[in-house]
């Protein structure tokens, strides 16, 4: 037989006249393509979903910060208060080469923000420049704070989204406005957008920058500074510095350093490993769930063309009395089968990308995009038609192996 235009005719109307059968296996492929790439598709969205509440924050960051000891040391009893500063941000760079960045920290809550009778309760956080690689800001106006800001003691601030959208309930550009924050003026230089709620002392939706000098200043704590974040460089895990760090704290505060209470270290880059691992379980159940409908639909496209063979088994024995050689019977079987499922795929591709599609318009403003690549489609329609093929083979193999004289018999 030469496959052209009569030959896809003569499988169309083999279809057409089984087209109870043809639908309802059809409809099995077509629901398991469907679901594999709807999951699939759904998958990566909520994976961007999830991932938005870590939005830019650094995935290797260690903070360190201290409480109470619970044990005695070197004559210091357990129960003790002590305090970090500058100079232990100066030591950290110096005694632990592998840190990349070092950079303290100070906060301030329950603080009102109030401009043009407009006011909100804010947390204040003071910061050095350094910080953008800790909590990566999204500027929608101006700038972050500068060294020369710290330098001069500057009175300026970076406003979160909340802020801005409460104190400036019209819009615009609010760089260069002053607004009060818990009793001082300070100059607007930008505007983050962040809404990543992993965060360092408070959301930065309500949070409000302002230079480090300036918050010790106003808060009279001297040199104190509530935390120390830091990144490791290159592709050192922060967790292998942990006992150094606690180390070098310990002993310029006179501490032992394996009081874990004492010295506190909270290393996001667990939280990261764990949701990498929940994204890779997410993603292999898929797989497996839509692999394992689509084998199912297989297995019935292969029941049902058996269950055809069956039926023409007088018409296969007609064909081969009057010179049909085995190969064109097995190629015919098998185009059927190849067509029945890559067509109920082809469905279920473009049933799937709409759904998805719908759902990526009703999170526009999340910026979710809810879709399958060109690739991914175009990998499971091709598993699809070497499943056809496969299904196909035992009908096929059959349909061969019927002879004419059986086949007159039959009839």
């Amino acid at each position: 037989m030469k496959w052209d235009f009569d030959s896809f005719r003569e499988i169309g109307d083999a279809l057409v006249r089984n087209k109870s059968r043809s639908l309802l296996t059809g409809f099995g492929v077509f629901w398991g393509l469907f679901m594999l790439l709807f999951m699939v598709g759904g998958g990566d969205g909520v994976k961007q979903l999830l991932l938005q509440n870590f939005e830019g924050f650094a995935s290797n960051t260690t903070i360190v910060f201290t409480s109470r000891t619970t044990k005695p040391y070197k004559g210091n009893k357990e129960g003790r208060w002590f305090e970090m500063g500058s100079r232990d941000v100066t030591r950290l760079k110096q005694m632990v080469p592998e840190l990349e960045v070092v950079t303290p920290s100070l906060g301030w809550w329950g603080i009102n923000a109030e401009y043009d009778s407009h006011t909100l309760e804010i947390n204040v956080t003071g910061v050095l420049p350094e910080y953008v690689n800790i909590e990566i800001p999204k500027l929608k106006y101006g700038r972050f704070l500068s060294q020369n800001d710290c330098n001069q003691q500057r009175k300026v601030c970076v406003i979160g989204k909340r802020v801005y959208e409460t104190l400036f309930p019209d819009g615009g550009n609010p760089c260069g406005t002053s607004i009060k924050v818990g009793g001082t003026y300070f100059t607007v230089v930008g505007v983050n957008t962040s809404s990543s709620n992993l965060s360092i002392q408070g959301s930065p939706d309500t949070k409000v920058y302002v230079p480090l000098p300036v918050l010790q200043r106003l808060r009279h704590t001297g040199d104190y500074i509530d935390l120390v974040a830091c990144t490791a460089k290159g592709s050192i895990k922060t967790s292998t510095l942990e006992d150094r760090i606690r180390q070098v704290i310990a002993r310029q505060h006179i501490v032992d350093p394996t009081d874990r209470d004492a010295i506190q270290v909270l290393n996001t880059e667990q939280i990261f490993q764990l949701m990498d691992s929940l994204m890779r379980g997410v993603s292999f159940l898929i797989w497996l769930v839509g692999l394992g409908t689509i084998f199912a639909g297989a297995i019935g496209v292969s029941n049902i063309m058996m269950v055809t063979v069956k039926e023409r088994t007088t018409e296969i024995g007609i064909r081969r009395a009057i010179g049909a050689t085995p190969f064109e019977i097995l190629s015919q079987i098998i185009m059927e089968s190849v067509s029945l499922t890559v067509a109920a795929g082809a469905f279920g591709i473009v049933l799937a990308v709409s759904v998805l599609r719908l759902m990526e318009m009703a999170t526009r403003e999340q910026g979710i995009t809810f879709q399958v690549s060109f690739g991914t489609a175009m990998l499971a329609l091709s598993l699809l038609a070497l499943l056809g093929v496969a299904a196909g083979m035992a009908p096929a193999y059959r349909a061969m192996k019927i002879k004419p004289v059986d086949a007159m018999r039959d009839e």
